[in-house]
């Protein structure tokens, strides 16, 4: 079969696994070293998942909320949920009681499953106040009066009986059928459950194997970090992959993320802006302690790789000097990222350009794409071929996309959603005609590749009427050496102002300098600290215009976090919850 042909995403994973039966398919770390399960292993597990759910009462159409980090039992479970004919409700680990009470009320779902007992802590509670009756739990724990635990392995076991009936049931499914409610991760407010069809994601993962097809020569390898309850990694990093039977590795965490890449030795990856930024922050502050000429080297290899990626063409003796530093430099930053990468990939968030620069001066290849959750996501994305960092690149083979007059971005096709979860107002103001209202705003350039200027929404229109993209000049900003991270605010304001969070390294250093402690809480008032964080400002101030520039700074008592709420979890600021915060402090800059 076909992207075309296979009626869901369950059929297709039957289908690939028996494919290729014992060949490594999902890789974690058990005592210390990466172990694999095979493509047969994988299948025999969802079969019996999948039939202890239906004898457990799950139903075609019925909700199953799941609640774990990124391991192989998500993709098992997911699959089985699929396999039944229900609908899978991935929630965020980082979901506080409440949230996770907003996504199984809104869902409906009488089913939840759930990895640890740290997770079910801040789940069960939301169970039992919901009504959902049946939690099934990868690790021992006790229900309550209300909600009754079935331990994984049991709920295999009662799947026994029924595990060759698997196979045959989910072909019923159909692709207008829905397979998943991604519920948005909340910038704005209270989540909101986008209806995402199998034919949707097929529809979507078909475009990305159509884009990606000349970088796919064997079998891949994927290295999984993102939380898969994000539409981004779901499609990404589990579907696609599963669609061209590549391998997936599942990082231990964000810590070791770094150390994990030359374990996996990915060839592909999917990150979110964040993360790239941390990484070269990092590298070039292990640059900055270097001295003499391995610093030197660093530095002239990322200046010639810059010209090239520029399009400037190289001198005769700058030729020679870079052949010498691709092997003294280069295959160094390759041999970290494990030495067989043929694309990183950034979406969920804009990527400033000078990063993705960075990295491709080193010789990695970074393409940036565009998408949202209600696409299923992937719009667009730059590729191999044709790579310019300022852009998203051009819009997917199958995917339509055209700029309304008001600057707004609209996307057609079979990757768009049904609609919002039970909230039909929502709906018809997203979907209009067929046509996506993405919410962003942009403009394509003379070659058909998507420029995103901002999003909509959180466009700053200054006192003299003018409209300032915030991310862009944030990206600016966090492109110097002393900032962690920056939200820029000034709405209905004659200039901007900035929150700004130090980087943790330079912290650390300025504490040491001025003998004070390092904790942000306990310095971010210091006078000094607040004159050289305003130094970088001004220096990032001379790369923006007139109206983009930063008049006056705040530094925060605490970074932006997934944990505090600050941040979403694949790394956006929540605007709203920091204007709560510090709101009334930035007004003050003002006065």
């Amino acid at each position: 079969m076909s992207y075309d042909d296979w009626p869901n995403l369950a059929t297709m994973f039957f289908e690939v696994a028996a494919r290729h039966g014992g060949r490594p398919f999902l890789w974690s770390k058990h005592n210390g070293a990466y172990r694999p399960q095979t493509w047969a292993d994988v299948a025999e597990e969802v079969r019996l998942l999948s039939a202890g759910l239906v004898d457990l009462g799950v139903k075609a159409g019925d909700r199953v909320v799941l609640v774990s980090e990124n391991r192989p039992n998500w993709v098992i479970a997911d699959l089985a949920i699929l396999a039944a004919g229900g609908i899978t409700v991935p929630a965020y680990t980082t979901n506080t009681e409440d949230l996770h009470e907003h996504v199984l009320r809104d869902s409906g779902a009488d089913v939840a499953i759930v990895s640890t007992t740290v997770l079910a802590k801040r789940l069960l509670p939301a169970c039992d106040a919901v009504g959902t009756g049946t939690l099934i739990a990868m690790e021992e724990m006790a229900g309550t009066d209300k909600v009754t635990v079935v331990s994984w392995n049991d709920a295999k076991i009662r799947g026994e009986a029924g595990r060759n009936a698997v196979e045959t049931r989910a072909q019923d499914v159909t692709r207008k059928d829905t397979a998943c409610f991604i519920y948005t991760s909340g910038t704005g407010g209270l989540p909101k459950g986008v209806v995402l069809s199998h034919h949707a994601l097929l529809s979507n993962i078909k475009s990305i194997e159509a884009g990606f097809r000349p970088l796919i020569t064997g079998v891949e390898t994927f290295l999984s970090f993102l939380p898969l309850s994000h539409s981004y990694e779901h499609t990404c990093g589990l579907c696609f992959p599963i669609s061209i039977g590549a391998e997936i590795y599942y990082a231990e965490g964000a810590d070791t993320l770094i150390a994990n890449m030359p374990e996996a030795r990915p060839t592909i990856m999917t990150c979110v802006p964040r993360l790239y930024e941390v990484m070269r922050q990092r590298i070039l502050a292990g640059v900055n302690r270097e001295k003499g000429k391995k610093k030197e080297f660093f530095e002239k290899a990322v200046r010639l790789g810059t010209k090239q990626v520029n399009g400037e063409r190289l001198g005769l003796i700058e030729r020679a000097q870079d052949r010498v530093l691709d092997k003294l430099v280069r295959d160094k930053v390759r041999a970290r990222f494990g030495g067989r990468l043929k694309a990183l990939v950034s979406g969920g968030a804009p990527l400033n350009p000078d990063v993705g620069t960075f990295f491709a001066s080193l010789g990695l290849t970074l393409l940036q794409g565009y998408g949202q959750t209600e696409s299923a996501p992937v719009v667009s994305c730059n590729l191999p071929d044709k790579i310019k960092m300022a852009t998203v690149g051009r819009p997917l083979p199958g995917v339509e996309v055209k700029i309304a007059e008001d600057g707004e971005i609209l996307v057609r096709g079979g990757l768009l959603m049904d609609g919002y979860w039970g909230n039909e107002e929502s709906s018809a103001e997203a979907l209009k005609d067929g046509w996506l209202h993405t919410g962003d705003i942009g403009v394509f350039d003379e070659d058909g590749f998507l420029m995103i200027t901002d999003r909509k929404k959180d466009l700053i229109v200054n006192s003299g009427g003018d409209n300032i993209a915030p991310q862009r000049v944030e990206g600016i900003l966090n492109l110097e050496a002393e900032v962690g991270q920056a939200m820029v605010y000034g709405d209905k304001r004659p200039y901007l102002v900035a929150l700004v969070v130090p980087d943790d390294n330079y912290l650390v250093e300025f504490a040491k300098r001025h003998n004070l402690s390092p904790r942000l809480a306990e310095v971010a008032d210091e006078p000094a600290l607040l004159t050289e964080i305003k130094a970088a400002v001004d220096r990032a101030n001379q790369q923006l215009s007139a109206i983009e520039k930063v008049k006056r700074v705040m530094i925060a008592t605490e970074a932006f976090t997934v944990d505090n709420g600050q941040m979403t979890p694949t790394m956006k600021v929540r605007r709203h919850m920091v204007k709560e915060l510090y709101g009334e402090a930035l007004e003050g800059l003002y006065r």
